[in-house]
């Protein structure tokens, strides 16, 4: 109950003001009967904190082991500024002093402060070309075409945003403040939306990249246009990220980024709309179908459905295990027992449950039971979508703050700059400098060694 809603039910007659008390209190029972079922996917944030089990008691000392060899911070190669610390009477009784007996170094690494913004004037000069027959002109690479604000500046910015999630009023006030630098939330806003218009052709290079790796992950999750439930979708391998945010959650996504027929291997969870997708070979996520058990644990504690989901379990543990042992195993010894799990898979599937939960289940893993074992088959494939999860990390934590989008355009502009920053971090590169090589390569068609963001499935 609001503070002003108190305050109504207080001017209310008295009769009323009962009802309208009960009326609160079913409506209050209510909600509490629905966040009561609460399941391994709900969020923690959305879960009650009555609802939240107590926290474990730590099982061991927070920090290393005692005697580990001491880690201490690396001392810098070159030094920029150099001061001599001296007394000439005693801090503390203010006796004089004489020469010193002893010294020792200490190396202080800090940001220099920023008087001003710095402002650099331009001279473009025009040539007359015979050939094109008109005037043109030396590109300037260092801000985007009729702009006053530097390139540098606007990726940064960006960078803040889109992937470390910091709002556009703290950007400001942060730009403000620390770098001295005056700029409106719009002006933000609309030089970010120009620079991903520039970046676009990369963007959907990108795509068409990911669209042909060997082996792929994918994953979606919720996102809002100006309020309307959209869906903010991630392909992902290990060293190329593409977002793409659309209102659908169905195939035509999918066949949009990868076609009717993609020649790698899909990893990625048991949502409908892979189904449609024809592809080499499909790896389903393990995860889910453990989270699946745990939530029907909490509902059903039936003897039966105890009995499935123990061998249900055991099985795919067992897969598991093989594919984390399949180094230290000789290949004969290997492929026999890949081939007794594929037995026992059978075997359990031509089983019959009269259990509700038990049928339900079954029903997805007849389904889908060519998708189960692919990572026995092939390399560098896991049975868990665990790789798409951590790419959805990032955006999901900073969905909150960032308040999502309000326009199409702003959705196309996050879609670029995430997929962009998150590639260039998977391979190990900084983000900023590297998507600023490639906006200077797309205004001056020249790269920067050392910052190209390789672009290969």
């Amino acid at each position: 109950m609001t503070r002003d809603e108190a305050k109504a039910i207080l001017a209310l007659p008295q009769d009323k003001a009962v009802d309208a008390i009960l009326a609160l209190a079913e409506k209050a029972e209510k909600y509490d009967r629905l966040l009561g079922d609460v399941s391994p996917t709900t969020p923690s944030g959305m879960t009650p904190t009555y609802l939240k089990p107590p926290p474990a008691r730590r099982r061991k000392r927070p920090g290393r082991n005692t005697g580990h060899e001491g880690v201490s911070r690396i001392q810098p190669e070159a030094v920029d500024h150099v001061k001599a610390h001296t007394l000439e009477r005693c801090p503390r009784c203010h006796t004089p002093l004489k020469e010193p007996i002893k010294h020792y170094k200490r190396y202080i690494e800090d940001i220099p402060p920023v008087e001003k913004p710095e402002v650099t004037e331009h001279t473009v000069y025009g040539y007359w070309c015979p050939q094109c027959k008109k005037i043109v002109f030396a590109p300037v690479t260092d801000a985007l075409p009729h702009a006053m604000i530097g390139l540098r500046f606007v990726v940064f910015t960006a960078w803040l945003h889109y992937l470390v999630g910091v709002s556009v009023t703290n950007i400001v006030r942060i730009l403000s403040v620390v770098c001295r630098f005056q700029i409106s939330a719009g002006g933000v806003t609309q030089a970010w939306k120009n620079l991903s218009l520039l970046l676009e052709p990369l963007y959907h290079d990108l795509g068409q990249r990911v669209a042909t790796s060997a082996v792929l992950s994918a994953d979606e999750t919720g996102w809002r246009l100006n309020g309307v439930t959209h869906w903010l979708w991630c392909f992902t391998t290990n060293e190329l990220c593409y977002y793409l945010i659309t209102k659908s959650r169905g195939s035509p996504v999918i066949e949009y980024v990868l076609g009717t027929l993609f020649k790698g291997i899909l990893i990625c969870d048991f949502w409908g709309a892979y189904n449609k997708i024809k592809a080499l070979a499909k790896q389903r996520c393990f995860y889910h179908l453990f989270t699946k058990l745990a939530k029907v644990d909490k509902t059903n504690a039936s003897a039966e459905w105890k009995a499935f989901r123990k061998k249900l379990a055991r099985l795919l543990k067992d897969a598991v295990r093989l594919s984390q042992r399949k180094d230290a195993t000789q290949a004969a010894i290997f492929d026999r027992r890949k081939a007794r799990v594929s037995h026992r898979l059978e075997q359990f599937l031509e089983e019959t449950y009269h259990d509700n939960d038990a049928k339900r289940l079954m029903k997805r893993l007849k389904r889908h039971k060519g998708e189960l074992f692919t990572f026995l088959e092939y390399e560098h494939v896991s049975p868990y979508n665990n790789h798409a999860e951590q790419q959805m990390r990032k955006p999901v934590l900073t969905r909150k703050i960032c308040q999502q989008n309000r326009s199409e355009q702003g959705a196309e502009t996050h879609a670029v700059f995430m997929s962009l920053f998150r590639s260039a971090e998977l391979q190990g590169k900084n983000p900023v400098e590297t998507v600023l090589a490639l906006a200077r390569a797309s205004i001056g068609k020249e790269m920067a060694p050392g910052h190209e963001l390789k672009l290969a499935a």
